[in-house]
């Protein structure tokens, strides 16, 4: 750092006015030993022993083959090239170096550097005259900080304890959609004036096919329950709606239908809050859900393709 002022002033004490406000030195040498004082030392060196005396943390970087560097970056006078000699020996005893051998390596090694030797012998800093009362918040400040980042480690715990916990589990011997299960209830057989039993055998997919567009809107399980109870009896069993009421879908073979479609990864259940102020359990599809949902109640089109239209 050779850094020279316009005022008439002596270059050195400018320099030491500089070093002064520093709390790190840091020192880069080549092939040259730089601009020389009236002492016979470079300025250079002189405020290197400055900062050292001064007890500034020294971050130091020397060139890791001298001898490789061009002629014209380095020194030609053999007294120069002595003095420098001398200077690397100084630099290099007592302390750890970084050692470079290409200038475009310098401005990471002096970034990296610099954040270490900062994180492990911190300083004060500079601090404007008018901000010195501040200090105290500032300190405040980065202690909100701390504690903001420990709060949000704890939230990202805490958010994904709640995603394995709500997450569908995974079981290998799961029923898959296509697979055949029995569901029932009863319902009350007008002819006979009496109530009978009822079974539907269905797959998990019909089952899937006649909830999902329902599940739309967010509804609550009396909504969903009616829906499949419509659709086993009338349109699966083929129930004469005209001999029978009160339908019944038995609420255990309903529970086990909401926990194996939720098993599956198709729908989830949210406990939130109603639009008349209350709380309840409603349920809606996941994008797998919603994808399956267009696959299964979209009409394809029965009209043959363009390619085919001219072949005819």
């Amino acid at each position: 750092m050779e850094l020279f002022p316009a005022a008439d002033q002596q270059q050195l004490e400018f320099i030491k006015r500089v070093i002064d406000d520093c709390d790190y030195y840091l020192l880069i040498i080549a092939g040259r030993y730089g601009s020389v004082s009236e002492t016979g030392l470079s300025y250079t060196e002189q405020e290197y022993d400055y900062a050292v005396g001064r007890g500034l943390k020294v971050i130091a970087f020397v060139h890791e083959n001298p001898d490789d560097i061009p002629l014209g970056k380095s020194e030609k006078d053999p007294a120069s090239q002595e003095k420098l000699r001398k200077f690397r020996e100084k630099v290099c005893t007592g302390r750890l170096v970084k050692p470079w051998k290409d200038a475009s390596q310098l401005p990471a090694l002096v970034a990296l550097s610099l954040v270490q030797t900062i994180k492990m012998s911190p300083a004060t800093g500079w601090v404007r005259a008018d901000k010195v009362a501040n200090v105290e918040v500032l300190s405040e400040i980065n202690e909100l900080r701390k504690r903001n980042d420990e709060l949000q480690m704890q939230v990202s715990k805490y958010r994904q304890a709640l995603v394995d916990l709500t997450s569908p589990p995974v079981f290998k011997d799961l029923a898959g959609l296509d697979e055949e299960t029995e569901l029932g209830g009863r319902y009350w057989k007008k002819s006979y004036s009496s109530y009978r039993g009822w079974s539907v055998t269905t797959t998990w997919r019909r089952i899937f096919a006649h909830v999902a567009p329902y599940l739309v809107t967010h509804p609550a399980a009396d909504t969903i329950k009616a829906v499949l109870l419509s659709a086993l009896l009338f349109d699966e069993k083929g129930m004469d709606r005209g001999d029978s009421t009160n339908e019944e879908l038995d609420d255990q073979d309903f529970q086990t239908v909401g926990v194996q479609l939720s098993a599956l990864g198709l729908v989830k259940i949210e406990y939130s809050k109603s639009t008349a102020g209350g709380y309840g359990l409603f349920r809606s599809f996941t994008a797998a859900g919603e994808k399956l949902m267009l696959e299964l109640r979209t009409v394809r089109t029965k009209m043959p393709a363009a390619g085919e239209q001219l072949k005819k």
